[in-house]
């Protein structure tokens, strides 16, 4: 199981968008229970980063992090969001 991290600036509004676009369209893919999405403020990614496979990020995220950060401003805005979760499933080996 593949954990993904969705993070915006509260963690609430953004990053649900975010993250239910993601899961459509991985599912799509044919990737329905091969990942995990969770969600969280920006300000957390340094204590949660380690813990998951991929960042996407709604926002800008400072740091420096071992997991892949993928910028996620396609999900809220649908342009080129085939192209950013072609590069999901490429971070995450799926």
């Amino acid at each position: 199981m593949k954990k993904i991290l969705v993070a915006c600036g509260t963690g609430i509004c953004t990053s649900t968008m975010a993250a239910k676009k993601l899961e459509g369209q991985l599912e799509s893919r044919g990737l329905k229970g091969q990942f995990s999405i969770s969600q969280c403020r920006v300000s957390e990614l340094e204590f949660k980063a380690n813990d998951f496979d991929v960042i996407i990020c709604t926002s800008n995220a400072s740091g420096s992090f071992d997991t892949p950060i993928i910028q996620g401003l396609a999900y809220l805005t649908g342009v080129q969001m085939n192209k950013t979760t072609d590069k999901v499933v490429e971070a995450l080996g799926l």
